[in-house]
Formats: structure tokens, C-alpha cells, sequence
């Protein structure tokens, strides 16, 4: 990055340019210090205030540091320090989450988008801010860089503010624009910005973000949530078109999807042409991209999560991540039971904006277990003392590694059950009993522990052109299985099911949905309408008793018969028996239901017996004979 020598400022202002120690010299007991965010923290000026509390360790006491996102190493719980000064976060880093959870640190939960607001009316006044920037450019005027949150209020708001001007810091347009006459003092110091990066297991994580990308549309707007599992998600999302960036966090995966094209902004409702965010945490290379490019503005956080402006922007789509969720969809991203693990931050205000923004959507990826392996991060009741960060009402996507579950209007049955086939398959039957126990479902709920078979799921067009979604059906569909058997005739009942019986009751179609997929097999025909689901046709194999054959059924809704779906649902599932080993069919068909005998006859069965009215039919596939 090219810069512009300080030098002249230095002889121009020389009262700003002063050494360290004749800042510190100005604090009195008591005082509140704000320090810059994250990444964007000045370290030689903590480390300065730190030397000098050391130095005059009999002389000042009760400082606070006011912290927001503090990444970098946090020495002042040392036990030298604790009479001088304690430290306050807005939301918890790591280096913070001993001392805060054991009480020698505190911790304000604030909606992160509040924050500027609190300084501005000092509900929270602020002595000194300790903020990092660029070196000044020919007009005098300094970027705030990869922090401007809630620090563009700290430096308008505070009574003192020390800059620590920083050449490897990037001049990021936007707001966090300040000129050197708002600064009370400018110390330069060349040093490596702090990066940070997540590492995750690979295979868990490409299998979230494959599903995460199933649900992004071209031209949606993202949010990327703090965590190393909402970044490594975009990572994923390359092959999307004309995607925005309007967020609190700017990531190295968002750098890369501006980098590749995939992310142009081209379609955003609300500040077409740019990505905006409001800091940025990643590595160098990130930072290099954001030194002054035109199509990335930084600005404050109370602009970027605030509420109105998230839910107004046409197809925003937020993906953040949780530590638990429980089987009604509330989930805390903030503490696990009773111990404070990070804060409220924009998150929330994210997931609440994208429930309403006209197109949004809120998505909530995270790992079904543990990092330790041992415990489920889908949970029946969150812990004793956990925090509801995402109300259950604004989630709409939730994803593991092990699927989708969709719960936007959805019952809290249908929210156990969708969740319970997205948790890990070691927990799925203690979930289904603990919901069970809790009533969440049906006190009979048949369970199946087998995991849903995807790489199954097909678009397919029949003879006469009808595109169709073909899926095995998953132990959620009840109320869809439910609504095609009501939607169907009693003529097409009497001859599925070869009784005159209207009523489907939970107990008869469960035994539709709960499927051991290592033996059986249900297939749903859909038409999708936007979020909606609507079945035309059920194809299903059952192997029973029969060893390698499977009996077949296929029944298809009145208005879509004779149009090719009970043919391509009878092709699809013969390509499934094939391929798990099965050596061909049986079925059981009415005498007077013509057209299926015709169906089944075309398709290649043949008559083995005649028994009460109805024929049994048979076919051994191609190659089997033999067997």
C-alpha cells in the first residue's frame, strides 16, 4: 500500500504528535477508556497504558476499559492490575471469558447497533478512546480502518482521544473518514495488524456450507455473523451470481467472493454497487483488499444492523451460527447455561431484519455436536441460565451437516421432528424420547434412526412436461403426506388402499414417513411454490418379508393422473431397488382399476396369481434373473 509520510502532519501539529507516556499523564481514578474493536485494536497504545498503570500502580484506580470484540491478548486481569483497572465488554472474546465468567471482569449485553447511541447521550461517557488508524493523507485526513462500529462515536464522543497511526492500516472509505484536528493525540507506530482466522474440521463444514448454498439465491444480499462457520460457509458460494454484502463483519470469505465476482452488489436494494460492513476481522491479505476500493464502505454500526434499514433491504439473507437451539427453534448464540460465552452483538437484529425483509431469509448453520464431540448442539430445553439470542419466531433455516430443516410456519411438532432428523445420528433417539416426555410430539411417535438419504433428491419432467421434485420423504412430511391423502378422491383411495375408509389419522400415516431408508423406501412427487411443498404423487417400496423383492404401491393425485408422474415415480424407484441390491417388484392391483394394471403391465409386470378380487403382479429386473 502506497502512503503519505506523516512527517509533515508531526511538524504541523506538533502538539498532537507527543510521546506515550504524556497521554496516560492526563488520567485520573476512575476514568473509562474505550479501546478499539477487534482486529482493528491499538496494540502499542494498550500496551503503553499498561507500562504506565504498572508504573504508577499506587496512583490510579478503578480505570475501565470499555471493549467491544477484544481479540487481542488481554493482560489486564494480571494480578498487578486488578486494583487499577477492570475491564467492560460489550461482547465477549476469548481472552475476556474466564475473568468475566469468574467476576473479576464485567459484561454489558447490549444490542451491539445501541452502542453508538449510549456513548452519544453518555449513558456510557468515555474519558479516553484508544482507537487506530491510517496515516493521515495530503488533506489531513485519517480512516479508521477495519474498526468503525461503535468507534467513529467513541472518537466523536469521548472528552479525549488518542490515535495510534499505523502505516500497514488501510485507508477504508466510508464513514470512519476523520481529520487529524478531531484527534487530541497521534502516536505512530509501525506494527502487523491483528489477524484472526477459525479452523474448523473440513469435511463437517463443506458439507453445512454445500447445504447453506442450497438455500442462498443469486442476488441476495448477505450478512456474514462473527464466528469462523458463518465465513468458511461462503466459501461455498462462488458459483452464486450478483450476491451483496451489506453486514456487521467483513470476513476473508466475504473478500474472496468480491474477489472471484460472485459477490457485485449490483442487486442490492439499499446501497447499490458497494458492499458495506462495519469492521472487518481476518488476515492480511483482507485487509489489503479493503485500502481504498471504492466498492467496500465501512459504516457505523448503528447504520449497518439497524433494524429498519436490515428489514427493508430487499432479499437479505443472514447466516449466523448458535452454540445450541433447542427443538422449538430458540437458539443462544451468548452463553452455554449459565456461563456467558459471547454477547448479544447484530446477530439477532440480523435474524429479526431478515424474517422481515421482503425475500429474506434467516439462516442458522452450525455443527450438530460439540468441539469435544460429546454433546448435541440440537437440545430439547436450552441449558438452565442460557440467553434466547434468536427468538424462535425469527429462525427460519436451520442447518447441519446432516441437512435443511425449514421452520418458518411450521408447528413446534413439526420443529421437533424437522430438527431431530437434522441433529447427529447418535442423539436422535434420546432427542425423540426427551420429546416425547416433553409433548413437543406425538406420545406414540414412530422413530427410525437412518439418516435421509440426499444424494436421491432429483428434478425430473414427465412425458407431457411437468417438472417435478423428487425427494424421499422425511419423518416432518406427516402434515404434507396428511394434505395429499386428503386431496385425493375416493375412488383413487378405495383403490390404493382397497378400503372405502376416509380418515388418515397420525397413526396410519406415520407409517409413511418414519422409513428405515436401508430397507425401504418413500419417494414424494412435489411441485414447489416459492417456500411451499405440495405432494402429487407418492411412489413407495417396502421389502417386508420378501428378501430381494420389494412390493410396490404408487398412487398419484386425481388432477396430475395421466400426466407421466406415476411412471417416472415407478422408473425412480426401480433405479433405487437396482442400485441397493434388489432383484425386482411386486404389487397388489384392484381387477377394476384399469388404468393401473395398464400403468404396471406397460411398465413390464406380470400376472403371478389372482387372489379376492385383486392381482397380484410381478417383475424381476433386467440382469436379475438369474439370482
Amino acid at each position: 500500500m502506497v502512503r503519505v509520510d506523516g512527517d509533515r502532519w508531526k511538524r504541523r501539529f506538533p502538539e498532537k504528535f507527543v510521546p506515550m507516556e504524556e497521554i496516560f499523564g492526563v488520567l485520573r481514578s476512575g476514568a473509562r477508556i474505550f479501546v478499539g474493536t477487534a482486529c482493528g485494536e491499538p496494540q502499542a497504545l494498550v500496551r503503553g497504558l499498561l507500562d504506565h498503570l504498572r508504573a504508577s500502580s499506587t496512583e490510579l484506580f478503578d480505570l475501565e476499559i470499555l471493549s467491544i470484540y477484544g481479540l487481542g491478548s488481554a493482560p489486564y486481569a494480571e494480578e498487578g492490575l486488578k486494583e487499577s483497572l477492570r475491564i467492560n465488554s460489550f461482547a465477549i472474546g476469548e481472552a475476556a471469558r474466564d475473568s468475566v465468567n469468574d467476576g473479576s471482569a464485567d459484561y454489558t449485553p447490549v444490542f451491539l447497533s445501541a452502542v453508538p447511541d449510549l456513548i452519544r447521550q453518555e449513558v456510557i461517557p468515555i474519558d479516553l478512546a484508544l482507537v487506530q488508524t491510517s496515516l493521515p493523507d495530503k488533506a489531513g485526513n485519517v480512516s479508521l480502518g477495519i474498526s468503525v462500529d461503535a468507534v467513529l462515536a467513541a472518537v466523536e464522543g469521548s472528552k479525549i482521544v488518542a490515535a495510534q497511526a499505523n502505516p500497514r492500516m488501510p485507508y477504508v472509505l466510508g464513514d470512519g473518514i476523520v481529520s487529524l484536528r478531531d484527534l487530541d493525540y497521534v502516536v505512530v507506530h509501525d506494527e502487523p495488524l491483528l489477524e484472526h482466522h477459525w479452523p474448523l474440521p473440513e469435511g463437517v463444514v463443506k458439507r453445512i456450507g454445500e447445504n447453506v448454498a442450497r438455500i442462498v439465491e443469486d442476488g441476495a444480499t448477505l450478512q456474514v455473523g462473527f464466528g469462523g462457520l458463518p465465513d468458511a460457509v461462503l466459501s461455498h458460494l462462488s458459483e452464486k451470481r450478483h450476491l451483496g454484502l451489506h453486514s456487521d463483519l467483513f470476513t476473508d470469505g466475504a473478500a474472496e467472493l468480491l474477489r472471484s465476482g460472485a459477490i457485485d452488489n449490483s442487486r442490492k436494494s439499499i446501497d447499490p454497487g458497494v458492499a458495506v460492513a462495519s469492521f472487518a476481522v481476518g488476515r492480511r491479505e483482507t485487509y489489503d483488499l479493503l485500502d481504498k476500493n471504492p466498492a467496500v464502505l465501512f459504516r457505523p454500526i448503528d447504520r449497518t444492523a439497524s433494524l429498519a434499514v436490515i428489514a427493508s433491504m430487499r432479499n437479505l439473507t443472514a447466516i449466523n451460527t448458535a452454540l445450541e437451539i433447542d427443538l422449538t427453534g430458540q437458539a443462544t448464540a451468548e452463553s452455554l447455561g449459565g456461563r456467558f460465552y459471547s454477547g448479544v452483538g447484530a446477530e439477532a437484529e440480523f435474524m429479526r431484519g431478515a424474517a422481515l425483509a421482503p425475500g429474506g431469509r434467516s439462516i442458522l448453520a452450525l455443527p450438530s455436536l460439540s468441539p469435544d464431540g460429546r454433546a448435541s448442539r440440537i437440545v430439547p430445553r436450552l441449558a438452565p441460565g442460557a440467553s434466547a439470542t434468536f427468538h424462535r419466531g425469527d429462525v427460519q433455516y436451520v442447518v447441519t451437516e446432516y441437512g435443511i430443516a425449514n421452520l418458518r410456519g411450521r408447528s413446534v411438532r413439526e420443529r421437533a421432528m424437522s430438527l431431530i432428523g437434522i441433529s447427529h445420528p447418535m442423539f436422535r433417539p434420546r432427542l425423540m424420547e426427551a420429546a416425547r416426555e416433553l409433548s413437543l410430539v406425538y406420545r406414540d411417535q414412530i422413530y427410525r434412526s437412518s439418516d435421509y438419504p440426499e444424494d436421491l433428491e432429483a428434478w425430473k419432467v414427465t412425458r407431457s412436461g411437468l417438472w417435478i421434485f423428487l425427494r424421499p420423504v422425511k419423518i416432518s412430511d406427516e402434515p404434507l403426506v396428511k394434505e395429499f391423502f386428503y386431496s385425493l378422491s375416493d375412488k383413487t383411495l378405495y383403490r390404493r388402499f382397497a378400503s372405502a375408509r376416509r380418515e388418515m389419522h397420525h397413526s396410519r400415516i406415520q407409517d409413511f414417513v418414519a422409513v428405515d431408508y436401508s430397507r425401504d423406501m418413500v419417494i414424494l412427487a412435489l411441485l414447489l411454490r416459492g417456500e411451499r411443498e405440495v405432494v402429487i404423487g407418492i411412489g413407495q417400496y417396502s421389502r417386508g418379508g420378501r428378501g430381494e423383492l420389494a412390493e410396490l404401491a404408487v398412487v398419484v393425485r386425481d388432477d396430475y393422473q395421466r400426466r407421466g408422474v406415476g411412471t417416472l415415480l415407478h422408473t425412480y424407484l426401480t433405479d433405487i431397488a437396482k442400485r441397493r441390491g434388489l432383484v425386482g417388484f411386486t404389487a397388489e392391483v384392484l381387477e377394476d382399476n384399469l388404468p393401473a394394471l395398464k400403468l404396471i403391465k406397460k411398465m413390464g409386470f406380470e400376472r403371478v396369481a389372482v387372489d379376492g378380487g385383486a392381482e397380484e403382479m410381478r417383475i424381476v429386473f433386467d440382469g436379475a434373473g438369474g439370482r
